[in-house]
């Protein structure tokens, strides 16, 4: 019988053979030769690091072997770490999709997105959870600059970068790696000529050069071929000179040329299609091309040798089978892909014709097009456009004219967006716009110019980018009208969009003018219970919200979200989505306790229906408004445990300065100003206010609003002066944008009378206090909870100028008035009966 612990140790035993998350990772090379002295040396440095991440870079020009190194270094160590994982880093986007995809290993509940679970993993292995030791390797990682921004910032993990840029050497500790010695080359060429012998061998690796890449094309070729070193070397020394008496490569690429055009001429003899496949294929990204970019393109026409292949998988596999026997590409099995390397590219590109060169590129872009899902706002389409991804932009896609090519752009550029990669998206729709506006066939009247102008507007709207969205978006509408009509739906979008813009300039009333003219026309087109016209009218509650018009607000988003649950359901995105803004009109209609209750139900549907993925964009959004609901409702303690929450994943999600980051931190700091935690509730109100300046400027009504609230963060820690003058500064500037009927602007009047109070200047709060009692009555209610601030602030004011009869009744009369609107153990019902001024709150709608 095996004991309990002998078994035990033998799991763990059996644990360290190899990581416990092990991803992405090439094949091993059978035929690995040498390099033990660098392996060895690379050992000791990853071995030698601290807790301070400082990659080891492994540096040298292209066919040396880098790569080949680094994955024979992994096999060799692997059970030496608990995770490692492979990263292809020639581009932002590969290495987001790469540590998504980790984050998916380890099981962080962040979902697929990027902009979520690329900061997630690495504070994963910043902190070590779930693992501590683990290593990254960043491949072919050619701008330093973009690539650091993805290393975890510290943990005890090491990282290993390839790379044929020099730069690394100023911020990594570079380890060389040079051509063969002439040992290593003819232990190479003997490994698959066991009958060669070392002078053979070493004339051979003279002549290549000892460069890795081609003493293995040549080692391939004699293996396949069975040819004496002698006819190699006459047949290689002909295709050197053909090479030295064209256009003469450089010196290193000169061996690539010469032992890689042998196999190219050998393999258009045998099979044309696979010489042909070759050709396409050397337009593509030196990356992984899933097989199935072949198999969707049978009805494509490109060269008659291609194309017979193409519509007959018999003879395609004979055409990759040809390919793989002569080395010319590697055959992943695990992925099913095909990939070569970029100097393989760059050979077979230069035998090409200028005719062959246009015709093979395009060709590229059909086969790429042919695979396009259609559908990329659908998660599960992702994983093919990130694998078509790095062949679009090594193709030179943006500029083709081809339909359905542009189509794809388009395609590519909503994946990256809605998977998170926002950088990325605008980079590629920004580049993609000019080409294609920049072309006098195409121009900025083009449908899919068009387009993809609505997407640098929309993503450099999302990205902070205000004045760029405003141009572009203003530009889109005109250009929208006039090409499309008034009613197309990107006509309409561009309205909402231009509306959007009108509301990061303060401008509410031309935002709201923007959203009826949107809801207009899609009524008139296309009926009102269509998703269009109902988008159109979601916006319109939006702008009557942001208006104060909250009742308006209510009834006209009432009516949208029964069309939303008739056309679609309650347990829809879209339909919660307006269901909430309904509940916010409510919330500012006064009805504190019974939108809590609703919320509460509410988040947790969300939940369900993004399948508990803590950081969508849609949980942190009703969410946050929880949390203001709770606060409302009297619950502080929740509501600051919830804003914490919610201001720590929208700071992952967002980053620091967009605008919901800067409403989350904003409810953040009025939560801790209820806790008493006043200190850090004026540093980061204080905060805010800057980045809501920053944002939108110092009179957007968002920045005014973060003044009245730092104004009386300020009179609680007893600075009175400066409480006052944020809170005038406040009030002149709310009237200015919002008028002295916004309810605002009733708040900021409010808490400008209690600084006054708080001054001594007891006259002078009660006069304002009385104006903005009537016009609170007036506006909101009798009832509404910031009437009755106002009311009892009104009665310490009558008080404090010795008329303690009005004022003890008014005091009476208010509490019980807010006992039946927020409950007897609300804190402002027992503060108002304690004879303690009310503080009023405002929360932007961000």
């Amino acid at each position: 019988m095996t004991s309990t612990t002998e078994t035990s140790t033998a799991k763990q035993q059996q644990a360290r053979q190899h990581p416990v998350v092990f991803g992405n990772v090439p094949q091993r090379n059978p035929y690995f030769t040498g390099r033990n002295g660098l392996l060895r040396e690379l050992h000791t440095r990853l071995g030698h690091g601290t807790t301070a991440v400082l990659p080891e870079a492994l540096h040298g020009m292209g066919g040396v072997g880098k790569s080949q190194l680094a994955v024979e270094y992994v096999y060799r160590h692997q059970a030496d770490y608990d995770i490692v994982w492979w990263i292809p880093a020639e581009h932002s986007t590969q290495i987001g999709k790469a540590l998504a995809e980790l984050a998916q290993r380890l099981g962080l509940a962040v979902g697929g997105e990027a902009n979520t679970a690329v900061p997630a993993v690495r504070e994963a292995l910043r902190i070590g959870v779930p693992y501590d030791n683990w290593l990254l390797v960043f491949d072919n990682a050619e701008d330093p600059r973009v690539v650091r921004e993805y290393f975890p910032q510290g943990g005890n993990g090491k990282i290993l970068v390839t790379s044929r840029n020099a730069q690394w050497s100023s911020i990594a500790r570079p380890l060389e790696v040079d051509v063969f010695s002439r040992e290593e080359s003819v232990e190479l060429l003997q490994k698959r000529d066991t009958d060669l012998t070392d002078h053979d061998a070493g004339r051979l690796a003279r002549a290549l050069g000892d460069l890795p890449l081609a003493v293995e094309q040549a080692a391939t070729w004699r293996a396949e071929t069975g040819m004496s070193a002698d006819e190699y070397l006459t047949l290689f020394q002909e295709k050197r000179d053909e090479l030295l008496g064209t256009s003469p490569p450089m010196d290193y690429e000169l061996p690539v040329q010469a032992a890689w055009n042998l196999s190219l001429d050998r393999l258009a003899d045998r099979n044309p299609a696979a010489l042909r496949l070759l050709q396409v294929c050397s337009f593509f990204a030196p990356e992984p091309i899933p097989r199935q970019v072949f198999r969707r393109g049978r009805n494509i026409m490109i060269m008659p040798e291609l194309d017979a292949a193409l519509r007959d998988p018999f003879k395609l596999n004979m055409a990759i089978r040809e390919i793989t026997r002569y080395a010319l590409a590697r055959v992943d099995h695990r992925t099913n892909s095909i990939q070569m390397h970029r100097l393989v590219q760059t050979v077979l590109r230069g035998r090409m014709t200028p005719d062959e060169r246009e015709t093979m590129r395009h060709g590229a872009h059909l086969l790429l097009a042919a695979n396009d899902p259609d559908e990329p706002s659908n998660p599960e389409n992702w994983e093919q456009y990130s694998e078509l991804y790095p062949h679009v932009i090594a193709s030179e896609a943006i500029g083709s004219r081809d339909p359905f090519v542009r189509d794809l752009l388009v395609h590519e550029v909503e994946y990256l967006f809605r998977w998170g990669d926002h950088e990325g998206s605008l980079t590629l729709a920004q580049q993609t716009y000019d080409a294609w506006t920049g072309n006098p066939d195409l121009g900025e009247e083009d449908p899919h110019s068009i387009t993809m102008a609505g997407w640098v507007g929309w993503v450099s709207y999302i990205t902070g980018r205000f004045a760029d969205a405003a141009r572009v978006n203003k530009r889109l509408l005109e250009l929208c009208e006039q090409v499309h009509g008034d009613n197309h739906t990107e006509t309409l979008e561009a309205l909402g969009n231009v509306g959007a813009d009108r509301i990061v300039a303060g401008d509410f009333e031309d935002s709201l003018r923007f959203a009826r003219e949107r809801h207009r026309r899609a009524l008139r087109a296309y009926g009102p219970g269509d998703a269009v016209t109902l988008d159109a009218a979601h916006n319109v509650g939006l702008g009557l919200r942001l208006l104060g018009r909250f009742q308006e607000a209510k009834e006209l988003d009432q009516e949208t979200w029964e069309r939303r649950v008739q056309l679609v359901g309650e347990d829809n995105i879209e339909s919660l989505r307006t269901y909430s803004g309904l509940l916010v009109d409510e919330r500012e209609l006064g009805d504190y306790q019974g939108v809590r209750i609703r919320l509460e139900d509410m988040v947790e549907r969300v939940r369900r229906l993004v399948k508990n993925i803590e950081d969508h964009h849609e949980l942190l959004r009703v969410s946050g408004l929880l949390a203001i609901a709770r606060r409302k409702s009297g619950d502080h303690d929740s509501a600051l445990e919830l804003s914490r929450d919610v201001e720590r994943r929208s700071l992952r999600r967002y980053g620091k300065d967009t605008p919901r980051t800067i409403g989350a931190a904003l409810a953040l700091s009025i939560d801790l100003r209820h806790a008493g935690e006043l200190a850090e509730a004026r540093e980061l109100c204080e905060a805010t206010r800057r980045r809501f300046d920053r944002a939108f400027g110092a009179t957007h009504p968002h920045t005014l609003a973060a003044t009245v609230d730092l104004g009386v963060i300020s009179r609680l820690a007893g600075d009175l002066e400066t409480a006052s003058e944020l809170s005038r500064t406040g009030l002149d500037g709310l009237r200015s944008r919002l008028g002295e009927d916004h309810a605002h602007t009733m708040i900021a009047a409010t808490n400008l009378a209690s600084d006054r109070y708080a001054l001594g200047e007891f006259q002078t709060a009660h006069d304002m206090d009385v104006a903005t009692l009537e016009r609170s009555r007036r506006i909101l209610g009798e009832n509404h909870p910031s009437t009755l601030a106002c009311a009892s602030n009104l009665a310490l004011d009558l008080r404090a100028l010795g008329e303690d009869g009005p004022a003890e009744n008014l005091l009476a009369d208010t509490v019980v008035q807010l006992d039946r609107a927020l409950g007897k153990g609300h804190p402002a019902t027992r503060a108002a009966a304690s004879f303690v001024r009310a503080d009023c709150d405002i929360d932007p709608f961000v």
